[in-house]
Order: structure tokens, then sequence, then C-alpha cells
């Protein structure tokens, strides 16, 4: 793998005692009377489903929303959208959902051809049709090629297929020279839905990890064992490859075929942020010797270490977020001769990196800004007063790609290539950016040695625009700020605001305010036309105005919150919100909305907050702890059943993240943000609606639906709840129901904040 991110794992009951336990501790409500709701796809489960759907439908779905739907579904169908590419030897493929395609098409083309303004693309598989032949919804996950024989091209992939969306796929053997599956009957090969992962062995042998089959699976419902699965074999006899306790969270196998450098790996991931890295010597697995919270990477003869807390090795401490790099063989041979690459300081931190054929790209966010660095490991860094003090042992060249408050990511086009030198694409990298009110670009260039005359040692960066995003609303008319809140304990929680220019600070502006704050994943700038047509570009119509002034008509504000829990600032800002700490999140989230509306940008009754998953949690927070300072809030996909929610689906993988409410004292500070049991008589609740998705194998549906079913039950006014029947954990499997899903949030939002439409 040649993209590294900092953190690289796949992301986010009756409540009666137990024997022996002791129920005043662990269990404050002895009865959950919505529990019948658990039952995913039972019918009188599905029948109040549907019943609530349709009440919520009645109310959103007006004409104003069915206008939304159709604008928005325009962003997402636009044929004009960079179709974005990887390269697998001398091909460039994409995978593309539009009008005609809703579940989408796998294609590739030629370099040459993406060039132009209108590619001519070859058609791999038509996800529409193959759905149609086969009575099956399928929903294109990506493909995994087998490394040819040399001088051989491409021609044989496992594509990942889910029936619903879900995380659950099924891994059929593709060949794009005939366009057709390998039929099993030959000895194709064909696994049965589960959850897992596969690597190719060899042209006959795959590495699976999977709980088909009967396979077993963990408490978090993942894979706990791999087998070494040959040609024409089935599962349940193939051979053990790799185990992993029952309560640790999953195991993973991959097969690294880089010619020369071959070599098999294992990971024990015993939770979301502790792992074990193994790789298979002489028929035996031995692990690499680092603490389970150092994130382990290998490239041809390089390990990287990123540790997530403070590392000592060998009485040196080297700070969470750095970036360390050994030679692979000293390494395992026993050497602790370690490199530091990276330095993260109070306002840097890294975020990923990219190996191309002989430079090591480094993504950075410096307050939330892109920095992009190159590293060249042939090189050692010299020393002078003007160095920066997060750079490394490695000489290190700035790239310059990257404009204040946007987000510019730099990745290898394909590293196993020749260098430019020797007429291949080696070198070449492909930049991505973006920002609140610019529309994506992608870049191609190159990385070369600077030989010239100067003699001035660096790498000299070429690159230039291939394809650029069309805008999707009048994004010149706003203007993108970047302020500080200040949180209870004093931190500086950094926000961004998008807005009309010379926006009026009398707090009159609906404001809707996203976040997440979790699982160290940074929330950037990023271009949406759905956010700038659904909300920034429609208006209010009638607004009071102040002291008797004219009513007045105004557009959208939206605020994008970077609190603690996330990776904006690298693993302190993250650890600094786990567990018994989670309430910093919500606290720096409140700092914002208060300091939203003493700006005078917007007021409670104009401000509304949106998330999902984990920021669903969050915003199921900031209804029960803080329903002072909203008007509305929008919760998808959420966790919000804090005491259950690890029994729930993949929860119990998330432990490390929020704590185990099995464990008394650990509940004792989840009660305090679990919104389901945070709900009180007597309180002035915002508008509410919590949305989710049938078959999210993930979160699923179920704490949304007993949230929903117990805010009801209570009385409470203004609760609407909506569950998609399909579309796994992002809600939607194709781009109509993205817009729908999006329509009616931003649409929800826009009735309870702005009063009117125009």
């Amino acid at each position: 793998m040649t993209t590294t991110a900092a953190d690289s794992a796949s992301v986010p009951g009756s409540g009666q005692a137990t024997p022996g336990s002791t129920p005043a501790a662990i269990a404050p409500e002895p009865t959950d009377e919505n529990v019948w709701l658990e039952d995913i796809y039972g019918e009188e489960q599905l029948a109040w489903v549907k019943e609530q759907n349709s009440r919520t439908e009645d109310l959103l779905e007006d004409a104003d929303y069915v206008e939304l739907e159709g604008r928005i579904l325009e962003v997402l169908d636009s044929t004009d959208r960079i179709a974005m590419v990887g390269k697998r030897g001398d091909w460039y493929y994409n995978f593309w959902k539009d009008q005609q395609n809703p579940k989408g098409l796998w294609r590739r083309t030629t370099w040459e051809s993406y060039c132009t303004d209108s590619p001519e693309w070859d058609i791999l598989l038509d996800v529409d049709a193959l759905a149609a032949a086969e009575g099956e919804e399928w929903v294109f996950h990506g493909a995994t090629f087998l490394r040819p024989a040399p001088g051989e091209p491409y021609r044989l992939a496992l594509l990942a297929l889910s029936p619903d969306g879900g995380d659950a796929n099924r891994y059929r053997e593709y060949d794009v020279e005939a366009r057709s599956f390998v039929d099993p009957a030959r000895g194709g090969f064909d696994l049965p839905t589960a959850k897992g992962n596969v690597s190719w062995l060899d042209a006959d042998t795959l590495l699976v990890a999977s709980t088909a089959d009967g396979l077993p699976k963990t408490a978090s419902s993942y894979a706990r064992t791999a087998v070494t699965l040959k040609r024409g074999a089935g599962l349940p006899a193939a051979p053990r490859l790799f185990e992993v306790p029952e309560d640790h969270m999953m195991a993973v196998v991959a097969h690294d075929s880089t010619p020369g450098f071959e070599r098999t790996f294992a990971v024990d991931y015993i939770d979301f942020f502790n792992r074990t890295n193994l790789v298979l010597r002489d028929g035996e697995w031995v692990a690499i010797d680092v603490p389970t919270d150092v994130n382990v990477s290998a490239h041809r003869e390089w390990l990287l270490f990123r540790p997530q807390q403070d590392w000592v090795l060998d009485g040196t401490t080297y700070p969470a977020g750095s970036l360390l790099a050994a030679n692979f063989q000293d390494y395992l041979a026993g050497a602790r001769d370690v490199l530091v690459l990276f330095t993260p300081d109070a306002s840097t931190s890294l975020q990923s990196w990219s190996w191309t054929r002989n430079f090591l790209l480094l993504n950075l966010l410096q307050d939330v800004s892109s920095q992009i660095r190159v590293l060249d490991p042939s090189r050692p860094a010299e020393r002078t007063g003007s160095q920066s003090g997060t750079e490394g042992a490695w000489a290190s060249t700035p790239l310059d790609a990257c404009p204040p408050l946007h987000d510019v990511n730099a990745y290898a086009v394909d590293d196993e290539d020749e260098a430019a030198a020797d007429g291949g694409a080696g070198d070449d990298f492909w930049l991505v950016a973006t920002g609140f009110t610019t529309p994506s670009t992608l870049m191609r260039g190159t990385l070369e040695r600077n030989h010239g005359d100067a003699g001035t040692p660096g790498v000299v960066s070429r690159h230039a625009t291939v394809k650029t995003s069309p805008s999707f609303f009048t994004d010149g008319d706003y203007e993108v700020q970047q302020h500080f809140a200040v949180s209870d304990d004093g931190t500086r929680v950094p926000y961004f605001q998008v807005a009309a220019r010379n926006l009026p600070l009398d707090g009159q502006n609906p404001t809707q305010l996203s976040g997440y704050g979790g699982f160290e994943i940074s929330r950037t700038p990023s271009y949406s036309g759905t956010v700038g047509r659904a909300w920034l570009e429609r208006r209010t119509t009638g607004l009071p105005g102040d002291d008797g002034q004219t009513p007045h008509s105004r557009g959208g504000v939206y605020v994008v919150a970077n609190i603690r829990g996330g990776g904006e600032y690298g693993p302190a800002w993250h650890r600094a919100a786990l567990q018994e700490n989670r309430h910093k999140a919500f606290q720096d989230f409140a700092a914002v909305a208060r300091d939203l509306i003493s700006r005078g940008v917007t007021s409670r009754e104009r401000l509304g907050c949106v998330g999902g998953s984990n920021g669903g949690l969050l915003v199921g927070n900031m209804l029960t702890q803080y329903p002072e300072l909203f008007g509305a809030v929008s919760c998808g996909v959420p966790l919000l059943d804090m005491r259950r929610y690890t029994k729930l689906s993949a929860g119990h993988s998330w432990i490390a993240e929020y704590g185990d409410p099995d464990v008394p004292e650990q509940w004792e500070y989840i009660k305090t943000f679990s919104p389901y049991h945070l709900l009180k008589d007597g309180v002035e609740y915002p508008e509410t609606f919590i949305w989710t998705a049938t078959s999210d194998d993930r979160v699923g549906p179920v704490q949304a639906r007993k949230m929903a079913a117990r805010m009801l039950a209570m009385g409470i006014p203004n609760v609407w709840f909506h569950e998609a029947l399909e579309g796994g954990h992002a809600g939607a499997s194709d781009n109509r129901q993205a817009a729908a899903l999006q329509a009616r949030s931003q649409h929800f939002l826009w009735k309870a904040l702005a009063g009117g439409t125009s």
C-alpha cells in the first residue's frame, strides 16, 4: 500500500441486570421499553418504521422538498464531475454513477484519453445490468487485482459486492479481458457474503479473513480467523492461517507482492487503536516489536512508525503523532536505530503519507489548513538555523500547492512503475485540492532530484491541472473565515464559517453547525454543491427585523467545528476526548455554538446542528445536554443508547473510544453522555429529526429507532424519524437515495430554522 492514513482502521437489551451484577451500578433504568425495536427485520418493527417514515414524509416532502431533491440530484449525477482514477499497469480505472447508471459502471481508459474533455471509457462491468440479471441489489465496493507475471497485463481481480450497501461483501473473481466473472464451476473464486478482507497470495491462492461458512466472529462481529484458500476449495476446509481472541476487534491478513519485497502480514486489531502487527517468516508469525498503540506500515526496505502516545525507545521519547523510520530487516533482527521524519508541534499534525518510487509525501495540517512536504530518503537533512522543528532526518522540500483554508492531498500515481528518468510514472503524484468555495481540482505532477548548477539539494516538483469540477452554486458570493472559540477548560477550538460576504451580524442568519469529534478523524475544508444549493443559496422569506425594521431575506450560514476527539491536531487532540473525557468534545461544540451567537452570526432560534454516526452521538448530546443553544437537531445513523451499544451491530469494536458500559466504573461516566438515558420531562427540546438505514450493519438502526420512540412516547413535540430500507451506514447506496437523504435533512433544518423559503 503506497498511501497510509495516520490511522487506517476501518471506522464508524433489556437493561435488566445479569446474574452477579449490581443493578444500581450498571443499569440505571431497570427496563428498556423499546427493546422490541432491536429486532431489525421483524414484521412488527418494520411496520413501525414504515408508519414513522410515512409521517415524516408527509411533513417534509412538499413542493420545496421535491425541487431541492432535484437540485441535489443534479449535483450528484453531474457528468461534469471529476472521474477520479487509479492506475494499474497501463490503464486508469474509475467507478462512476450517474442518472443513467445509478448503481454504477466500473470502467477504464488510457492516460491520453483521460486527458481529453470526453474520454473514451472501456466498460468492464455494468452493476445495474448485473443487479437486474441476478435479482440482487448489488453495491460495488471496489476491486483488488492479482499482480500479473512480468510483462503481462493486469487481468484478474476480486470484486467486492455488497447485497445491500452494508459492510458485508461477497468477493467474486472477475476477468477484465473476458468481461465476465470466472465461473466457480471452473475454479473461479466466489466467497459468500460476510465481513472480512481478502488478499491475493498467488494466482491460485487467496488469504481470507471472513465470518462466512461458520468461521468464527469476534464480539465486534468481524472476522476472527484467517485461512489460506486454494482455487476450487471451500472456506470450511481451508487451512487456518491466523486467529485472534474473541474479545479482540478483528483479524486482517494481507500479502505484499512488491517484487523483491514479497512478504505476508497479519494484524490482530485488539481494539480500534491497539494492534499487534506480525510478519510470516519461515512459516512462523513474528511480531513487529512495538507498543500496540504504534501504527506500523511497510514499504520496500522501510518500516514506518507513528505512535499514538509518547513512545520511549532505548531511552529516547518520541512524541505522539511523530513519524519514524527504520530498516525493515534490521529492525526485525533487533536493531533499534530509528530516524525521525516528522515531529508535530502545537499547530501542525501529520494526516497521511504516500510513497512514490523514490520519495515520501507527507500530508500535514497546520491549524486545519494543508501543507505538503516531500522527503528524500537518499539525502540526509541539512541542519540550519531556519529549519522547522517539525522536520526530520531526511531532506525535506515543501510542495507549493496549498492555499490557506483549503484541503490539499498528495499521493502516488503508481509507486511500482519506473522513475521519470526511465520513462515511467513511478515518481508521479496526484494532487487533489478543494475548499468550501473552491470546486475540487485534480492535478498531476512529477518529483525529481535537483541536480542543477547551483548545487542546492532538494526535490523539484512540476504539476499541472488535469481536471476541474464545475461550480454548482455562486461560490464567488461567499467567503470562508476561520475563528476560534474558547472551551470550558480554556482550549482554543477552531471552526470554519462559510457565509455571504458582508454578513449582517444581527443574530438572524439560519446557521447549520456540523461536527464529528471522534476516532481521530479530521473535518477539513471541502467543496459541496449540496451544501451550496441546499443551504447557502436558499433564502428566507419575511423574517421579522429587529426594532420594527422591514422584514428581510437571508441565506444560510454553514459552519464546521474542529472539536477534540478528531484528528485535526493529531493523536493528542483525539485522546483529549476519549472515554471519561468525552464531555470535552461536547463542551467544544457548545463553545462554538455560543461563539456564533455572541458574535451575532445567529441565535438559538436560528441555529441548528447536524451529525452522523459518532457525529450523531455528538448532536444527540447537544439535544439532551445543551437544548438551550439549538433550534433544531438533525441526527443521522447515530449512537444514542450507550448502555447497549456494545451489544448492537459492530458496537463492541468502539469500547476503546467510549468505554465499556458493562464495567460499573466505566458506566458511571458513559451514562453522562448516553442521550437515550438523558431525556427528561419538562425540558424544551429543539425540533429533532433522527434518520438511519435498515441495512446499516455498523452502527445499526436500533439506537435511532429507540430514541425516536422514547421521545414520541414522552410527548416531546416536533420529533421526526426516517429509516431508509437500504444504503448501509452511509444511508444511501445510489445517487437518488443520497439526494433524498440529504434533501430530508437539509429541508428539515431549513423549515425549523428559517421559517420560509424562496
